[in-house]
């Protein structure tokens, strides 16, 4: 028995699916879906919290605000409503909209973006929202997911040991970037441990993260539109690019057996199954990706057929296997 005192406990992110029955192969996913945020970004929001109130970064009459398509505003939201802070979200118009409600729910002020940067997207004009607001009003803390330290610190001394502990002679580990937290804190405990395993980042065709060229994207949480800062390419093994209609059809392939995750997973597992089908003939290979989050938040677009059909074309309806 768990019992926890507050939202942002972690509990639950121990949980690995084995996809052997669906895909054929020895590759199991991480839940980190499994908490009161809803998805892996609760443990960036913790670690970032718990460091700014190490240094007194925040008081009461502190408004945190964040820029987030969605994941982690939730997470920030939980933590927030739980000491009495009052939390401004700044997200884009992709951010969907069950994910917004769950923001406002918890007491969440929504600030949603409506047009992109002509160069840098949607998360630049969130950025640019971002900075005007903590200028023109002092009481703003802006934690800043995308250069905070605590981001990947937070991955390295969770779930990067938590894999390892699990699964000591894995061979492959899959992981999706988009602030690049979970991927960079895995792949440097990883390397500082020792372990032989291939990291392999997996990113959004659209993303401009990798150097890949800009293109319009609507499957919030993996992929960026300004290359994320506390990236560092050089120590992954790959990266894979997989296109957001794949990710779908991903998603509603594990739907279809009962498992319904989130388009971050689908992408993620999208990337997995393009990556071992090309590198892994004889099915050896021990693999391991991580799943950011539930499908619940995504019911009103990948598994809304029309949705789907208005963005993807009736192909994306089809399971990838």
């Amino acid at each position: 028995m768990t019992i926890i005192t507050s939202p942002q406990e972690l509990f639950g992110s121990d949980l690995y699916v084995d996809l052997r029955p669906v895909l054929g192969r020895e590759l199991y996913v991480k839940c980190e879906g499994l908490n009161f945020g809803g998805s892996i970004k609760m443990k960036a929001a913790a670690s970032m919290v718990a460091a700014a109130e190490r240094v007194a970064l925040i008081t009461e009459d502190t408004v945190l605000i964040e820029s987030s398509s969605g994941n982690l505003g939730v997470a920030l939201s939980a933590i927030a409503a739980s000491k009495g802070l009052n939390f401004t979200c700044v997200t884009d118009r992709r951010c969907n909209q069950l994910t917004a409600a769950t923001m406002r729910a918890l007491g969440t002020t929504v600030l949603v973006v409506d047009e992109p940067h002509p160069e840098g997207g949607f998360l630049r004009a969130r950025l640019d929202l971002v900075r005007r607001l903590c200028t023109e009003d002092s009481r703003h803390v802006w934690l800043n997911q995308y250069s905070n330290d605590e981001n990947w610190r937070a991955h390295y001394e969770t779930t990067a040991p938590e894999i390892l502990k699990r699964f000591p002679d894995v061979d492959v580990v899959f992981i999706g970037v988009g602030t690049s937290g979970t991927a960079m804190g895995c792949v440097r405990y990883f390397r500082d441990a020792g372990s032989s395993a291939q990291v392999v980042a997996v990113d959004a065709v659209g993303s401009v993260s990798f150097g890949a060229p800009a293109a319009p994207r609507h499957i919030p949480g993996l992929g960026a539109g300004v290359r994320p800062p506390m990236l560092d390419s050089s120590l992954f093994d790959d990266v894979v690019h997989v296109p957001e209609n794949d990710a779908v059809r991903m998603c509603r392939t594990l739907s279809a057996r009962g498992m319904l995750f989130g388009g971050s997973t689908g992408t993620v597992v999208g990337g997995a199954h393009t990556w071992l089908n090309r590198h892994d003939a004889g099915r050896s290979l021990q693999s391991i990706c991580i799943s950011p989050d539930m499908g619940e938040r995504y019911l009103e677009t990948v598994y809304n057929d029309d949705w789907v059909v208005d963005h993807f074309g009736p192909q994306a309806l089809q399971p990838i296997l």
